[in-house]
């Protein structure tokens, strides 16, 4: 494009990233809020449509799936064709898919539509973590990732806000309509703030890894989706074995990629990277199952409006705010270990005292518990994310960023159709025990999903004492890559 520079340093000073950082965040909190404001529309979607709550939840586990499928692709992407220009295609196509959403007649066009928003918004957040870590000085890294953090927990915890506004007192079409001047501001910000990042060569494309990653991932989530009605029905057998030999299929045609796979799965060799990844998978199902039922739980159980249910995201949503940018600062000085610890011991604890709230209970009982889990997410996300970037060469960023947020949204999908299969499956056990449906028998289905959720995050706890700091170039040597032992 006319105008760049063909080439880049990182900045010298915090401030000279604010015009690019600004740039990036735009994108990312426009991809990132589509992620959760679907969730409190879905009663109104399953009204509007005509439709079933198993197959409007498509409309959350297809968007994630979608990214998932692509995220790979971005380091490939950028390596061929630079990073800023597949940054304006993906908010491009990003924008379109919003769109066709709105427009959508059935639920299968929206399921559709969806798919293709998640297509076009899968790589914004790797490629811009990479191009914020390349940007920024070494000594910095952390508190600027902090910075760049903010959309990642802020954007999901006000998307139901900004949605149960937009279906109680507009349309739900303004929940995808609202992305077309966001995404056209973006855009525009991009082409002008953000320098030209220069191309690297780039390897024959991956195919096996394209077909067999989608296919492994839809497969499982399929599969546990349909456990829900059935675990030993035809379709719950078939999605987990496709499943399971896919994964299997893929892990091995990645590994015995030597020279550029679609993912490097190589880095799991280093100890190192495995544990901080794990903690990681932890931390996203437990905050986007959070998310996706507590929304869920208010209007079923409590009678809440949308809006009402919504709004409620907001004590998360403010306290994560707050923490995410200390936590980036202190990432500098302490390491991600004692910043993982503090966090997961927050979100077990306000997760254990959500399974204790009634549908007689006041709204106000949320409170305490969500701001204890934002707090704990903003300390603990950003450090992570930026331990799992240092943890590796910093010639892989861009494969390993790839890596990380791919294994997010697949685990997003596997915390929307595994908690929505436990709280079914849940709900009819305590049926069969003799409790009414409602509200005994699914407030207690809730109520084993959250004690679940903050047994895992209690799980995730453990394994965070096991991490180490890396060390990173600029200050020492990078981590090596390790057999495990």
């Amino acid at each position: 494009m006319s105008g760049e520079a063909t080439s880049f340093t990182p900045v010298k000073t915090v401030r000279e990233l604010v015009g690019p950082l600004i740039a990036i965040i735009i994108g990312i909190f426009m991809v990132i809020l589509d992620s959760t404001a679907v969730n409190v529309a879905i009663p109104v979607l399953v009204e509007d449509f005509h439709s079933s709550l198993a197959v409007i939840q498509w409309t959350v586990t297809g968007y994630a799936l979608a990214q998932a499928a692509v995220i790979p692709l971005a380091g490939w992407m950028t390596d061929r064709f630079g990073a800023k220009i597949i940054f304006m295609i993906s908010l491009i196509l990003f924008t379109i898919g919003s769109v066709l959403c709105a427009f959508a007649t059935t639920a299968d066009q929206l399921i559709f539509y969806r798919i293709l928003q998640g297509l076009g918004g899968g790589m914004v957040t790797p490629i811009a973590f990479a191009m914020t870590y390349k940007l920024s000085p070494p000594e910095k890294v952390g508190a600027i990732m902090g910075m760049m953090g903010i959309p990642i927990l802020l954007a999901p915890a006000l998307g139901p806000i900004l949605s149960g506004y937009l279906v109680d007192y507009v349309k739900w079409e303004w929940i995808f309509l609202i992305n077309v001047p966001i995404g056209i501001i973006g855009l525009i910000l991009t082409f002008i703030l953000l320098p030209k990042f220069p191309k690297l060569s780039a390897t024959s494309l991956d195919v096996l890894g394209i077909i067999l990653g989608p296919l492994a991932f839809v497969s499982l989530s399929y599969g546990l989706s349909e456990g829900g009605t059935s675990w030993t029905s035809t379709k719950t057998i078939v999605g987990l074995i496709v499943g399971v030999i896919s994964l299997l299929l893929f892990i091995y045609v990645e590994l015995s990629n030597k020279k550029q796979p679609l993912l490097e799965l190589r880095v799991f060799r280093s100890a190192l990277f495995t544990r901080g990844i794990l903690v990681q998978w932890v931390l996203q199902f437990t905050m986007f199952g959070i998310i996706f039922t507590v929304p869920y739980f208010m209007q079923i159980m409590m009678g809440m409006s949308a809006y009402h249910a919504g709004i409620w995201t907001l004590p998360q949503a403010l306290a994560a705010a707050i923490c995410m940018p200390i936590g980036g600062r202190l990432y500098d000085r302490i390491g991600a270990r004692p910043l993982v610890v503090v966090g997961l011991i927050l979100v077990a604890i306000g997760t254990y005292l959500i399974s204790y709230i009634n549908p007689g209970d006041s709204a106000w009982s949320f409170l305490i518990p969500r701001a204890l889990i934002g707090m704990g997410m903003g300390l603990s996300f950003l450090a992570l994310n930026t331990h799992l970037i240092q943890a590796a060469p910093r010639n892989l960023v861009s494969r390993v960023t790839s890596l990380t947020s791919a294994a997010q949204q697949v685990v997003t999908s596997f915390s929307v159709a595994g908690l929505t299969t436990l709280i079914v499956t849940r709900t009819n056990y305590y049926v069969k025990a003799g409790e009414n449906r409602s509200p005994e028998a699914i407030t207690h289905a809730f109520h084993n999903i959250y004690l679940i959720l903050a047994c895992l995050a209690i799980l995730g706890l453990l394994l965070a004492t096991t991490l180490k700091r890396p060390k990173v170039e600029g200050t020492a040597a990078p981590a090596p890559i390790v057999e495990m032992g």
